[in-house]
C-alpha cells in the first residue's frame, strides 16, 4: 500500500526505502506504543495529503507539532476545530487581520489554506506528549528537507515563508529564483514583536502569485466556514 494518497508518493517512494527512514519507522513504532505521541498516525503525513505537489503555492515551515492533548492533526500552526488556538496561531490571525482585514476566525484549523496549495510542513512530524523536541534528531529532518529539495527544484514559483530562526535556517536550501522567500520573527509571544507584527508577507505572497499568473490564496478562514 503506498504511503501517501497522492503525487507526493512518486516524489518521495525512494525516501521510503532509504535506512535512515526505515530506523525512523522502527523508532515511531515504539514510540506510539509506549507513549502518547502527536498527531495519531493517520494524520501524521496530512501537510502533503491535503497540498498536493501539482498544487503547491505557498509553503510555511513549522518546528515539530504542538504538544498538548488534541491539538496537532499533522499541519504546522494548524488546531482541530474545537480546540483554543494557541498563542503563536493567534498571532499569526492578528498579523493576518492587520494585513489583509481578515476577521479573527472563530477556530484555529487551517485546512482551508492547505487545500488551495498552503503547504503547512512541520520539519519534525511527530513529537510525544507535553515533551516538545522529543523526537527531532530521529530521521524526519532528513525526510522533510528533501520535501523543500524537491520543492526547490519546481518550475512552478512557489512563497517560502520563513518565521523564525530555524525556518530561516532553511534558506540556503531555496536556491531556484523561481521562487520567493519571505523571512520574519516567529509569531511567538516571545519574539511576534521583533519583526513577525507588520511582516505583511499574506499580501506579499498574494502579489507575487498574481505576478506569475497565479491565483492568490483565500486566507480569510472565516470565509471558509
Amino acid at each position: 500500500m503506498p504511503i501517501l494518497k497522492n503525487d507526493w508518493q512518486d516524489l518521495l517512494e525512494d525516501e521510503f526505502q532509504k535506512e535512515y527512514y526505515k530506523e525512523l519507522r522502527i523508532f515511531l513504532k515504539n514510540e506510539y506504543r509506549s507513549h502518547t505521541v502527536y498527531p495519531k498516525p493517520d494524520h501524521i503525513f496530512n501537510a502533503l495529503h491535503f497540498t498536493p505537489f501539482r498544487n503547491l503555492k505557498v509553503v510555511i515551515l513549522g518546528q515539530d507539532p504542538y504538544h498538548g492533548e488534541g491539538q496537532a492533526h499533522g499541519l504546522c500552526f494548524s488546531v482541530q476545530k474545537g480546540v483554543n488556538p494557541p498563542p503563536s496561531l493567534i498571532n499569526i490571525f492578528k498579523e493576518l487581520e492587520s494585513d489583509l482585514e481578515c476577521p479573527v476566525p472563530e477556530h484555529g484549523c487551517l485546512t482551508s489554506w492547505a487545500e488551495q496549495g498552503v503547504l503547512l510542513l512541520n520539519t519534525v512530524l511527530t513529537v510525544r506528549k507535553g515533551e516538545p523536541a522529543s523526537h527531532r534528531g530521529k530521521g524526519w529532518e532528513t525526510f522533510t528537507d528533501r520535501i523543500i529539495k524537491i520543492i526547490n527544484d519546481s518550475e512552478s514559483p512557489v512563497v517560502f515563508l520563513l518565521w523564525g530562526k530555524h525556518a530561516a535556517e532553511k534558506t540556503a536550501m531555496i536556491t531556484n529564483p523561481r521562487h520567493l522567500v519571505l523571512q520574519s520573527a516567529h509569531p511567538s509571544p516571545f519574539s511576534a514583536y521583533r519583526g513577525f507584527f507588520g511582516c505583511r508577507h499574506f499580501s506579499q505572497a498574494n502579489a507575487f502569485l498574481v505576478s506569475q499568473g497565479i491565483e492568490p490564496v483565500d486566507w480569510n478562514l472565516s470565509s471558509a466556514d
